[in-house]
């Protein structure tokens, strides 16, 4: 219900306040604002979205919960999508979003809400990973060809497959 609620007033809030500021300053200044808004929204949100990717991938470097900096971004990507979107009312909380005490708050209530039980990362056991170099000098497998004898004869072969 809520969900409906959210699509029946964000556009009647964000019309009313086209008619308001435009009343007050015109059609083409209300524009003006508006491809503004997107165009600073959008370099915000590319500056932003870097500084949480590379604090991502510090977390999953250091093999920590990468769940707060994934939430970031995910409110990051949604503050971009609100900006893009034509209006006030999304611009002022796509610009809300950018904030980090704003994003920190809203991680607080939603924290309330959900009850993570586990994270679990690396190999079982917890020992240190092995290093990539190390994987890729030597591969150890076991295989049996079971297509020898049963190609289709009705096909010819799709190119992946050695003739």
């Amino acid at each position: 219900m809520w969900l409906f609620l959210a699509f029946l007033l964000v556009p009647l809030i964000e019309i009313a306040l086209f008619i308001q500021v435009g009343g007050w300053i015109g059609l083409w200044p209300t524009l003006a604002i508006v491809i503004a808004t997107a165009a600073a929204g959008t370099w915000l949100v590319r500056s932003q979205g870097r500084m949480e990717l590379e604090r991502l991938r510090g977390s999953m470097r250091g093999l920590r919960d990468p769940s707060e900096p994934l939430a970031h971004g995910a409110m990051i990507l949604f503050s971009g999508a609100l900006l893009l979107t034509p209006g006030f009312f999304t611009d002022a909380v796509g610009f809300a979003l950018l904030v980090p005490a704003v994003r920190r708050a809203v991680l607080r209530q939603v924290a309330r809400r959900v009850d993570v039980t586990r994270v679990v990362m690396g190999q079982p056991g917890g020992g240190p990973r092995p290093s990539a170099r190390a994987s890729e000098d030597v591969v150890d497998v076991e295989w049996t060809d079971v297509t020898e004898g049963k190609r289709p004869t009705h096909r010819p072969p799709s190119g992946w497959t050695r003739h």
